[in-house]
């Protein structure tokens, strides 16, 4: 099914919601879910792929998961070809995401998804970054339940308090 024939976007996925893929946490299961139902098409929403290349780096330098695991965990997703891969940084949307990340005062990677959602007309952003609730024009959307995104939270704080070595992912 191409893109153009599914109707309308109603979302984009941040980066966010891809990392607890990427590894083992008290949130994997529900984002591998919400993933699924994202390239499965029964949640219309775009995954940039740029999404992907962020969570290869936050995955691997802050909880410093093994970085072929990652790897092969982010080639799956990219292997299915589904058409919720959105694989386009245009110029123009890249001009729009600067100047909205300077009338903002968020981060560059926020405001791309911020142009991508008012380029293909998209009012829902899943994010758990609360920053994007600046954007009073947009839906932020936490896609996960708010018991497991607090232990994620506490696992997160408590590898990079212990200076883990990445050999607890598998």
């Amino acid at each position: 099914m191409l893109r153009e024939n599914w109707g309308s976007v109603e979302g984009v996925v941040d980066v966010s919601v891809i990392v607890p893929v990427c590894f083992d946490n008290p949130l994997k299961k529900h984002a591998v879910e919400f993933v699924e139902e994202v390239l499965t098409l029964r949640r219309r929403a775009l995954l940039p792929i740029t999404a992907l290349l962020g969570a290869y780096h936050i995955a691997t330098k802050y909880p410093k998961a093994p970085r072929r695991a990652v790897k092969k965990i982010l080639a799956g997703i990219l292997e299915t070809n589904s058409p919720a891969l959105y694989p386009l940084v245009p110029p123009g949307v890249a001009a729009e995401a600067l100047d909205a990340a300077v009338a903002y005062n968020i981060e560059s990677w926020d405001s791309y998804l911020v142009a991508l959602a008012n380029t293909l007309e998209a009012r829902t952003i899943y994010t758990m970054d609360a920053e994007l609730e600046k954007v009073k024009e947009l839906v932020v959307v936490n896609p996960f339940p708010r018991n497991k995104v607090k232990e994620y939270h506490k696992y997160l704080r408590s590898l990079l308090e212990a200076g883990s070595s990445g050999k607890n992912y598998t």
